[in-house]
C-alpha cells in the first residue's frame, strides 16, 4: 500500500510539473507593488480572450509554454486585461480595463504594455513569430533598457 501511495504522488507530481500555468492578475496596482518589492516587469496583456484569433494563438504558442511561465515567474507580474464577448466580468472590472485601454492608447488586441517597477512604460509587444524565445528576448531587451 505504501509504494502506491508513493507512486500516485510521483504521478500527481510529475502531472503538476507538466501543467505549470501563467499566473495571472487583474489588480494592476498591487502587481505594480509586487515588481517594485521584487524587481520584477509588469506585463499588461490587452486581449480579447475568448474571441481574438491573435490572442489565442499568443496564449497557445507563447504565454502556456513552461519556457515562459519559469521566465515569468521570475522575470515579470503578469496582467491579463481583457475585454471578452462571452466572459463575464464584473462591473468593476470592466471599468478598469476601459481606463487602462484609454490611458495606453489600446488600438488592437493582443498588445502587451510592459512597465518598470515604478510604473513607467518601457515597451510595447504584440504576437510575434518564434515561440517563447523570440518573446522572451524582446521583454529581456526591455527589462534592460527600464
Amino acid at each position: 500500500m505504501k509504494k502506491f501511495a508513493v507512486g500516485l504522488f510521483t504521478c500527481w507530481a510529475l502531472f503538476q510539473a507538466g501543467a505549470a500555468e501563467l499566473k495571472w492578475t487583474t489588480d494592476v496596482p498591487k502587481a505594480q507593488e509586487t515588481a517594485k518589492t521584487e524587481n520584477k516587469l509588469v506585463m499588461l496583456d490587452f486581449t480579447g480572450s475568448d474571441w481574438c484569433g491573435w490572442c489565442i494563438k499568443l496564449n497557445k504558442e507563447i504565454f502556456s509554454k513552461p519556457e515562459f511561465v519559469e521566465y515569468a515567474e521570475k522575470n515579470l507580474v503578469a496582467v491579463e486585461v481583457d475585454f471578452p464577448r462571452k466572459k463575464e466580468q464584473s462591473a468593476e472590472l470592466k471599468a478598469a480595463n476601459q481606463k487602462l485601454q484609454t490611458k495606453y492608447n489600446i488600438k488592437g488586441y493582443p498588445t502587451i504594455i510592459v512597465l518598470n517597477g515604478e510604473g513607467k512604460k518601457v515597451g510595447e509587444l504584440g504576437y510575434m513569430e518564434g515561440g517563447p524565445k523570440a518573446f522572451i528576448a524582446e521583454l529581456d531587451k526591455l527589462k534592460k533598457k527600464s
